[in-house]
């Protein structure tokens, strides 16, 4: 499976007992979408390595104690400490409206009310403070923050981001 086929659940934070049960921090809003797994991968090295689960249990939130079915000794629990754990694209609930994953606008054409096209999406910064596109136009960058106020609509059929932005905010770029 690779990395791109899939996302980021969560990451193995601490084991449970001395048969091998570990903890997943849980990276969602609605932890129990995912209390009933058959399987997960797990990030070894630069490879996602398929994990089958034995039972599960929801704890805290977003908490799940798992039991893998070849984790079944602390030291099997200890090799897979501190890994990140991944599901394909197809476990995400779909989403309608103007809510949208940041991985679905790659590659949508996002435009301006009043500036028209902008350009094409290629990639979405969330590691600031306040998450941005990134937009290509003309080789040049244009970042537009992703502010709910902005976003007018999510057109999934034409691929298009729609948004409103206040004026000069895209002519400073260019």
């Amino acid at each position: 499976m690779l990395k791109e086929e899939c996302f980021y659940l969560g990451r193995v934070v601490k084991k449970y007992s001395f048969k091998g049960e570990v903890i997943i921090k849980l990276d969602t809003d609605e932890p129990e979408l995912y209390q009933d797994l058959e399987y997960v991968y797990l990030e070894i090295g630069k490879s996602l390595i398929p994990y089958f689960i034995k039972k599960s249990i929801l704890q805290k939130f977003n908490q799940l104690r798992v039991d893998f079915e070849d984790v079944t000794h602390e030291i099997d629990a200890d090799n897979i400490l501190k890994t990140d754990v991944y599901l394909p694209l197809e476990f995400l609930p779909k989403l309608t409206g103007n809510q949208f994953y940041f991985h679905e606008v790659i590659g949508f054409v996002l435009e301006d009310v009043n500036f028209g096209v902008v350009g094409k999406i290629k990639a979405i910064n969330d590691k600031t403070a306040q998450a941005l596109f990134i937009v290509e136009k003309d080789d040049k960058e244009i970042l537009i923050p992703m502010v709910d106020d902005f976003i007018k609509k999510i057109d999934r059929k034409n691929k298009k981001v729609i948004v409103n932005t206040p004026k000069g905010l895209i002519e400073m770029y260019l």
